[in-house]
């Protein structure tokens, strides 16, 4: 069995992982490859550590990989989506950060719970992603995917920008904002649910769009079918605003065209059955805090 293992750091949380992992690979025959930047902190910081087999872009993996799994919050396993991109492999996070929407197995019942998954008692859902090009931009029209959402903001001011906004071609409204969210039913529980959007059903087929801090008070998120090409134009008094494609973030000029779809593939989450996205919403949420459900 070949998996793939990512983090961003290093940490006390970390290491108790992985050496957790390596400690399961052993007795499930399973061959690790570790992300290069992650292995290099790992050889640093731990003697435990043997010498394994590593990847550090999307080119070194294959469909012969079963699993990649991502140790830290939401924020790593949303970076993971650029080495996996369309090879199908599932993903699944140890949560060692904070809120876990998307990270859900919980690392003091790492043992316990990677031996189901490497046993493959596991399901696959998948989530879909989107597809951002912006004229002009080699650096995200190269992979301009996102996961969570695309977000559009306000660079070096504090003066509101214009959002010129078009859905398959047909003006929509003109957004005078701190910026505007664009998500997927994945993305709905983060950016988009702090600024009042919508909470969205991961098989719903929709995408919203969430303005942040509107001066249009009448202006609210909206629910659109995940076929629309949305098209976007920014204007105001800098020369420049920024985009940011879930962590990645991007300076764009003004008056570019951003087009944002649908990708034409999807993210495969492996989740375990009690983990299923309403039960994370009443755990996360604390939906069943209330002594009437008692």
């Amino acid at each position: 069995m070949k998996i793939a293992v990512y983090s961003q750091n290093y940490d006390k949380s970390t290491k108790k992982v992985m050496h957790d992992l390596l400690d399961l690979g052993k007795q499930y025959d399973v061959e690790f490859y570790i992300e290069k930047d992650f292995y290099s902190l790992l050889k640093i910081n731990s003697s435990k550590l043997i010498d394994k087999n590593i990847f550090s872009s999307y080119n070194d993996l294959n469909n012969s990989f079963e699993l990649m799994i991502t140790i830290g919050g939401d924020g790593t396993l949303l970076r993971s989506v650029s080495f996996v991109r369309d090879l199908d492999i599932p993903i699944i996070g140890i949560n060692t950060g904070r809120l876990g929407f998307l990270a859900t197995i919980n690392q003091d019942l790492l043992t316990s719970e990677m031996s189901k998954i490497l046993l493959g008692n596991y399901k696959i859902e998948k989530r879909t992603l989107l597809e951002v090009k912006i004229k002009g931009s080699k650096i995200i029209n190269e992979f301009g995917i996102a996961l969570n959402e695309v977000t559009v903001g306000r660079k070096n001011t504090t003066s509101m920008i214009k959002i010129k906004t078009f859905l398959d071609g047909e003006y929509l409204n003109s957004y005078w904002a701190d910026g505007l969210i664009t998500s997927t039913p994945t993305g709905s529980t983060g950016y988009s649910l702090s600024c009042g959007g919508p909470i969205m059903s991961p098989l719903s087929q929709t995408l919203s769009l969430t303005p942040i801090a509107p001066h249009n008070l009448n202006a609210r998120p909206l629910i659109i079918s995940d076929k629309t090409k949305i098209e976007l134009y920014v204007s105001g008094r800098e020369k420049s605003h920024l985009v940011s494609l879930d962590s990645r973030i991007i300076s764009v000029e003004n008056g570019s065209l951003i087009t944002i779809k649908k990708a034409k593939f999807k993210i495969n989450l492996a989740y375990f059955e009690e983990n299923s996205f309403y039960s994370t919403l009443r755990n996360k949420l604390l939906w069943g805090e209330d002594r009437r459900n008692l």
